[in-house]
């Protein structure tokens, strides 16, 4: 670390803003023996194989409500193809309840790749020598949101920064308004575009940060805590590093809802750690929030390990996650925390993510580019690995995508009315729990999939859209009759060629 980095780096962590967290016996909400010691009870074995004990939580799961950490441990333990299949059903079922048929699509925009941490899974870790460094101006920034917005059309992005004294809060706070700035010229369009939210993956930052952050307009602040055990997080976060205190991190959540930030993210980078271990770590972040403030994570992420330029941790990690066992536990995090969005990422192949979609799937993203600078690029759908954190496994035009989720009978949903409507945090929950969200957002994601058809889809993507419209539209007729003149009159003002109408 340089001499210009120390002070920064000194000031970073608050230990006064991990404390205020701990239980009265000065420990953290991850137990790690006991999720040990209960992932391998004979009594909790004996329960996975008890058809009417492994139904009746899975009953539980369809009523919408938490899981204990006793009932995930069961699940997860599972023998029983017949059971799984069940299991896998009502993850799907789980979905159609509280978010309907609706995916939402975003984008990831990288605006800085320098990073002070050295994790030993990351290609952008600092003595990765190979990678090619930077942080964007405002302008590249904005030029970046020109093809986002303008020529894809996507209406949320997530942008994501590394830890470094280059891309501090201010660095943060002052590209996030050069985002909101941009009205981006629609091609053969009188309409303009931009970005309506912008959600955030970053560090871990102090409640004075966050606050900040909440002032910019941001919508959910995600961290990811990478792996819940202990033990394995030491091994692969150096303990001189910022990212090497557990705690800092694990608590980060807290903060920002002390801060106002009330949407947050969660996630676990599955392949560092036993993937049972990791999600039994996700339910106790989950009920941990609950309980604190009422308010459970708005999303959670599973992320698997992916290759990545000179980084030959991924050959050498013996927690490799199966096709098979990455599939249990995306069906596991839906049964276990249903009311939680889930998103899918692009780390994964295009027949990959096609097969996990109906296990409660309610975020995706698409014509996704992780390298800096690199939707503005000409090499096409070309990955440099040097410029970039991983290698995704999918770089489809959203156009694709979305025409694949119509032909699975999916609506994609552009809507953000949500976060500017306040229908955030504690506001939110009790409306997921009980469907409500889930009907009031299928008014707006009809209304935001009509203007993206009309602005930006292919003529063959148009065509199954327009069939998704007229199915959506019935259903609104049926299920939410009291809104049905107001919803037809935004939806048909919006086909008229306004704009970002929304209830």
């Amino acid at each position: 670390m340089t001499t210009e980095n120390s002070s920064w780096f000194k000031e970073k962590i608050r230990v006064d803003q991990i404390e205020k967290y701990l239980g009265a016996d000065g420990k953290d909400f991850i137990p790690d023996a006991q999720i040990e010691e209960t992932l391998q009870s004979k009594n909790i074995l004996d329960m996975a194989s008890d058809k009417v004990k492994v139904r009746e939580i899975i009953a539980k799961s369809l009523a919408i409500e938490t899981l204990s950490p006793q009932d995930a441990a069961v699940l997860l333990n599972v023998k029983d193809s017949e059971l799984w299949s069940e299991m896998e059903a009502a993850a799907g079922a789980i979905k159609k309840t509280v978010y309907d048929n609706r995916i939402v699509t975003f984008a990831p925009l990288y605006l800085s790749t320098t990073c002070v941490n050295n994790c030993s899974y990351c290609g952008l870790r600092s003595e990765n020598s190979s990678i090619s460094r930077g942080v964007l101006t405002l302008d590249e920034a904005k030029s970046e949101v020109e093809v986002l917005a303008g020529q894809i059309g996507h209406k949320r992005l997530v942008v994501v920064y590394g830890e470094h004294p280059k891309s501090d809060i201010d660095y943060m706070a002052s590209t996030i308004e050069a985002v909101y700035s941009v009205k981006a010229k629609i091609k053969e369009s009188e309409n303009y575009a931009c970005i309506r939210r912008v959600n955030v993956n970053a560090s871990p930052l102090s409640i004075e940060d966050l606050q900040v952050l909440d002032k910019v307009g941001i919508g959910t602040y995600q961290v990811f805590q990478e792996t819940y055990h202990k033990k394995t997080y030491s091994k692969v976060h150096p303990a001189s590093t910022l990212k090497g205190n557990y705690l800092w991190r694990l608590y980060c959540m807290h903060r920002a809802i002390d801060a106002g930030v009330d949407d947050v993210g969660i996630g676990a980078l599955f392949g560092l750690g036993n993937w049972k271990f990791e999600v039994m770590g996700l339910l106790h972040h989950a009920i941990e929030l609950e309980s604190r403030f009422g308010i459970g994570p708005h999303t959670i992420s599973f992320p698997r390990l992916e290759p990545a330029e000179n980084t030959p941790f991924i050959n050498e990690s013996s927690n490799i996650v199966s096709n098979d066992d990455f599939r249990k536990a995306i069906t596991v995090i839906r049964l276990a925390v249903p009311y939680a969005g889930m998103i899918l990422t692009a780390r994964e192949n295009a027949q990959m993510r096609k097969s996990l979609i109906h296990l409660g799937i309610t975020q995706t993203d698409a014509a996704s580019k992780i390298g800096l600078g690199a939707y503005n690029r000409t090499k096409g759908d070309m990955q440099d690995a040097t410029r970039q954190q991983f290698i995704l496994g999918d770089t489809r035009s959203l156009d694709d995508v979305v025409k694949e989720l119509a032909l699975m009978g999916n609506i994609t949903s552009f809507c953000t009315a949500g976060y500017r409507c306040g229908r955030t945090g504690e506001c939110i929950m009790d409306s997921l729990r009980t469907g409500a969200e889930g009907k009031l957002c299928k008014l707006n994601a009809v209304i935001t999939f009509r203007e993206w058809l009309d602005d930006f889809a292919s003529a063959g993507t148009k065509a199954l859209g327009e069939e998704v419209v007229k199915k959506e539209i019935e259903e609104v007729k049926i299920k939410v009759p009291k809104v049905y003149e107001h919803f037809i009159d935004y939806y048909n003002r919006t086909a008229a060629g306004e704009r970002d109408l929304y209830f």
